[in-house]
């Protein structure tokens, strides 16, 4: 049996009896459940960067950044920040931290992190350390974050990067899976992980914020709408995401039931394989090769849209609950771009379109979607698919398990494919470097492209906007990116998301726009 003696000195025995000896800081044994509309793909927090993996690790491990619901930066890990010039950032650590094992955390793990999560071979946070060229302890408590080139987004990109023990930092996804790497500073501890049905925690008693009112969490990952809401009504979770639409009066006219409501910044979109000459899921009519890919052609994209008519997918496969999108951000926010016009729903003018691309009598496709991911997900699917097949292409709907389809779709396995951002942000750059700029390893762009985009126009247009500190500057290249990217159709905007929650009335929450659920949020109103 392997023994893991660590820098840090800590054998399980004596864990186990400082656990059982403590004394709880709170003495109501009160437990949470949740029911999560996705399951996650791993729960090593460096492996997969997804909404729900994110929202689960956050609840083990601390970021240096803490972002709020509204977007906002907020000191964690670090106490305080200052801009030492346009390349290095140094940050404040906070004093008196513990990890889950009782051993202090310090500037060491900081680096270990950051390094770990910039290199690691999935590539999956490559859009938040891209530019991260060096990270330097100055003392216990002093790091310094070292830019390629000047960062305006380093402070979000931070806040999404999990503090691990350095301790594990050569530890694989399995020793995080299974627990023993899985130490954070977090508000919970890790108890257990079912892959595929939950992730069980408890209470960490000494976190650094102030121990949860909650003893015990269990997220239960149920991505089945029917069961998710079958189980909040018979009293199995307390709280539920997505809540579907047809489950909405039920809740509201069940005694002990409400609907919580908010508003989300997630974008939902059809992407398309634009990068190859054949794509796989295209051909003729008759099954035999064309020869050609139709996708790349702007015209043909245009009529894909011009195919899809959202407001009533919005309306009634959403039941209302979205909004029609036109381009990554709505208006208001940092880079949205007036220049970029409403495509209408228009059959007939799809089908000039495609005869004009040379497709009078257009061709067949597969279209690709998750189930149980995004908000009725593969519904949605279905009715594109309906739609498509109205302007003349055969279409077969394919619908698979998010833990099949997330690593298929971004490594650009479909033709065409429902996907999603939750701009988190709430600016361009953000789902730009990761959907839409050329895929490059080296400079972390692309990472979830599933579509082979590469416009050196747009480019060129996120380096210069991702290397100036002047908001003034960033913006007009911002929106030059929107305008660019939709108007050439390279991704074919659906609708943006919103959140709909059921729980009982004993519970508080309000939800966030990048639509994580935390549980340390969660508050009793009883």
């Amino acid at each position: 049996m392997t023994s893991f003696m660590t820098r840090r000195g800590f054998h399980a025995s004596v864990l186990a009896l400082v656990a059982a000896t403590a004394t709880p800081a709170f003495a109501q044994d009160a437990e949470l459940s949740i029911g999560m509309a996705a399951p996650i793909t791993s729960l090593d927090p460096h492996e997969d960067s997804n909404s729900p993996n994110n929202a689960t690790s956050r609840h083990i491990w601390d970021s240096l950044i803490n972002r709020g619901g509204s977007a906002e930066n907020k000191p964690q890990l670090a106490e305080s920040w200052e801009v030492v010039d346009d390349t290095h950032w140094r940050f404040h650590l906070r004093e008196g931290v513990t990890f889950h094992d009782g051993s202090a955390f310090d500037a060491d793990d900081v680096v270990a992190s950051l390094i770990r999560a910039r290199d690691k071979e999935s590539q999956a946070f490559a859009s938040y350390t891209r530019n991260i060229s060096e990270v330097i302890a100055e003392d216990p408590l002093t790091v310094v974050v070292e830019t390629a080139v000047p960062d305006p987004m380093i402070l979000n990109s931070l806040s999404r990067i999990r503090i691990i023990s350095s301790d594990y930092a050569e530890a694989d996804v399995a020793e995080f899976e299974n627990g023993p790497a899985a130490v954070g500073t977090g508000p919970f501890k890790l108890v257990s992980y079912t892959p595929g049905d939950r992730v069980e925690l408890e209470r960490n008693e000494d976190y650094f914020d102030g121990a949860s009112e909650w003893s015990k969490v269990t997220l239960r990952l149920v991505p089945d709408n029917g069961g998710r809401l079958a189980s909040l009504l018979a009293g199995d979770l307390d709280l539920i995401e997505n809540l579907p639409a047809e489950g909405v009066a039920r809740v509201e006219s069940s005694n002990g039931m409400k609907v919580i409501r908010g508003q989300s910044t997630r974008l939902v979109y059809l992407g398309m394989d634009v990068s190859r000459d054949e794509s796989p899921f295209v051909t003729a009519k008759d099954g035999s090769a064309l020869g050609s890919n139709p996708l790349k052609d702007a015209r043909v994209r245009k009529a894909l849209l011009m195919a899809m008519n959202r407001e009533a997918i919005v309306d009634r496969v959403m039941q209302k609950n979205g909004t029609v999108a036109d381009q990554y951000v709505a208006e208001g926010f940092f880079g949205h771009s007036d220049e970029v016009e409403h495509v209408a729903y228009d059959p007939e003018g799809a089908k000039a379109l495609l005869a004009e691309a040379g497709y009078p009598d257009g061709f067949a496709l597969t279209i690709h979607g998750p189930s149980g991911r995004y908000v009725n997900d593969s519904e949605v699917v279905q009715a594109a698919g309906q739609m498509l097949t109205r302007i003349g292409i055969d279409t077969k709907v394919e619908v698979l398990p998010w833990s099949v389809y997330s690593n298929n779709y971004s490594n650009g396995e479909y033709s065409l494919f429902l996907g999603s951002w939750g701009v988190n942000t709430g600016e361009v750059s953000n789902p730009a470097l990761a959907v839409v700029a050329g895929r490059d390893a080296d400079k972390g762009t692309g990472r979830y492209n599933g579509g082979g985009i590469d416009v050196p126009e747009i480019n060129d247009l996120l380096d210069q906007a991702t290397a100036s500190l002047d908001e003034a500057e960033r913006e007009p290249l911002l929106q030059e990116v929107s305008k660019l990217t939709f108007e050439d159709t390279w991704l074919l905007p659906m609708h943006y998301e919103n959140v709909v929650m059921g729980a009982r009335t004993g519970i508080e929450f309000k939800p966030r726009g990048d639509k994580y659920t935390l549980a340390y949020e969660v508050k009793s109103a009883e």
